[in-house]
C-alpha cells in the first residue's frame, strides 16, 4: 500500500511540475511582447508586470512538490549523507513531522482562507494601473500546499520502507547534481578512449 502510495504521488506531483513548467514558455512569450512593443512600437503595455509576476508565482508555487519527488531541494547533507540508509531514514521521518508538515499545513489552511476572501472580494492587483484580477493565482497557494502534503506523506512512507529494508525506495525522476553528471561523463569517455 504505501508503495502504492508513492507511486501516485510521484506521478501527481511529477506531472504538476512538468505542466506548470510550461509557464516559463508563457513567461517567455510576454516578456518579447513587451520588449517589441515597448521597443519597436513605443506602446509599452500596462498588463505585463502582473502577468510576468503570476507567472513567475504560478512556478515557484506549483513546483515546491515535484522538488520534493525529485529531490531537487537544496540539502545540507554534509554529515546526513555519511550515514547508513536506516539513520537517514529515522532523521527524515522525525524531522518531516517536526518541521515540514506544520508549515505545509498552514500554508495549505491559511493559503485556503486568503484565497477565500480574494475569491470573494474578486480581488485585483493593487500595484499596478492595469488593476488585473488575482483572485484565480491565489488559489494556488492552497493547491501548492495540497500537493506538498500528499507528497510529504510519500517521503514519510519513503522513510518507513527504508528503515525496515535498509534501502531508500527508487524515485520515478531523481535529480542529480552536476558534479555526479560531469564524473560520469569523463568516465564514460574515458572507457571510451581505453577501448
Amino acid at each position: 500500500m504505501m508503495r502504492a502510495y508513492i507511486k501516485f504521488a510521484d506521478i501527481l506531483s511529477t506531472s504538476m511540475g512538468k505542466a506548470f513548467s510550461w509557464c516559463i514558455v508563457i513567461l517567455m512569450g510576454g516578456t518579447v511582447y513587451e520588449v517589441i512593443m515597448a521597443y519597436a512600437f513605443n506602446k509599452p503595455t500596462l498588463w505585463n508586470f502582473d502577468f510576468s509576476m503570476q507567472m513567475y508565482g504560478a512556478i515557484l508555487m506549483m513546483s515546491g512538490a515535484y522538488c520534493l519527488a525529485t529531490e531537487s531541494h537544496v540539502r545540507g547533507d554534509v554529515i546526513y549523507r555519511l550515514f547508513k540508509p536506516r539513520i537517514q531514514g529515522w532523521i527524515d521521518l522525525i524531522l518531516y513531522f517536526i518541521f515540514f508538515f506544520p508549515g505545509v499545513i498552514a500554508l495549505a489552511f491559511y493559503g485556503y482562507e486568503y484565497a477565500a476572501l480574494a475569491w470573494k472580494i474578486k480581488e485585483t492587483s493593487w500595484s499596478s494601473p492595469a488593476q488585473i484580477q488575482i483572485y484565480m493565482a491565489k488559489s494556488m497557494i492552497p493547491a501548492a500546499g495540497i500537493l506538498l502534503i500528499i507528497q510529504g506523506i510519500s517521503e514519510v512512507f519513503r522513510s518507513i520502507i527504508c528503515i525496515q529494508t535498509g534501502h531508500w525506495p527508487a524515485r520515478m525522476v531523481v535529480a542529480e547534481e552536476t558534479e555526479k553528471i560531469l564524473m560520469r561523463a569523463a568516465q564514460d569517455e574515458n572507457q571510451q578512449d581505453v577501448i
